[in-house]
């Protein structure tokens, strides 16, 4: 039997990274393919009427899932995730010569932010500034990069835009990922010491291959093995690692999620069976 992968085709490398995958199992005796969707939304979608086994899910595409799931009496599994997804932290970073010094001083400025969909430059910081005692649109202004909406901020184009608008004045705060932070440092797209970071998100976890309750069992198990088993330090793995942003797979985990999870009942993208409920959320 095959099993049959998810996963979201967010940029052209996505091709190359299964194709690379799909060698590197069929080597190991082991039947696989995968279905490249435009939208996580359909993907979850796809988890759950049978035609995926499982799905490279986002971490927003997982908090779906489990609704859904539960929903219907059932449940998901995160059988494996990227040593990269645990334990990351967003940052809220202002420009070096702000007088901003606190979240608090937010009130009444414009916080820049990736997409609506995005758990990591939008969701997650928004929902922390929150719990600061800020309520987004309220005390203060968000401006929106809604590029690649239902890709769940997959990409670097949303968070991209945000630090350049912080960057051009446009915003006082910009909110991305702390890899991306220091990427856009690394790349010139935040100049070096022209920001610094005001205030960091708890830790959370991020992507994960979420199994459904119907996938085979010993089919998902040993698709499971073949992932941890995988070396960094085999040459025919490392560059697909390396696209995909790893060195391990690790055993997947469940408890990370939470912060995403008030997010989401926060800014009101899903209810709690897992339903579309933003109006606003066109993919």
């Amino acid at each position: 039997m095959t099993l049959i992968m998810g996963a979201v085709g967010y940029d052209p490398k996505a091709v190359t990274i299964w194709e690379g995958f799909r060698r590197y199992f069929q080597q190991q005796s082991f039947s696989f393919d995968y279905v490249l969707y435009s939208n996580y939304e359909r993907q979850v979608e796809a988890l759950f009427d049978g035609t995926i086994h499982v799905a490279w899910n986002s971490p927003l595409a997982w908090v779906r899932s489990r609704r859904l799931a539960r929903a219907r009496g059932s449940a998901v599994r995160a059988i494996a995730m990227r040593d990269t997804d645990c334990g990351v932290t967003s940052v809220i970073a202002v420009r070096a010569d702000s007088l901003i010094q606190s979240p608090a001083d937010l009130r009444g400025k414009s916080v820049s932010v990736g997409a609506l969909d995005s758990p990591q430059a939008t969701l997650i910081p928004l929902s922390h500034l929150y719990n600061k005692g800020l309520t987004p649109k309220v005390h203060f202004g968000v401006h929106r990069h809604d590029l690649f909406v239902g890709k769940h901020g997959d990409h670097l184009g949303g968070e991209r835009q945000a630090a350049e608008t912080l960057m051009a004045g446009k915003a006082d705060a910009a909110c991305m990922i702390d890899s991306n932070y220091h990427l856009f440092l690394a790349d010139g797209t935040l100049q070096p010491g022209s920001t610094r970071i005001l205030t960091r998100t708890s830790s959370y976890d991020h992507c994960n291959m979420t199994a459904g309750r119907d996938a085979p069992r010993d089919l998902i198990e040993r698709f499971r093995k073949l992932l941890l088993e995988m070396s960094y330090q085999d040459p025919e793995v490392r560059p697909l690692f390396d696209l995909e942003g790893l060195k391990a797979w690790k055993d997947g985990r469940e408890d990370g999620y939470e912060a995403l999870e008030a997010a989401v009942d926060l800014l009101g993208l899903y209810d709690q069976a897992g339903n579309i409920t933003c109006t606003e959320y066109t993919y």
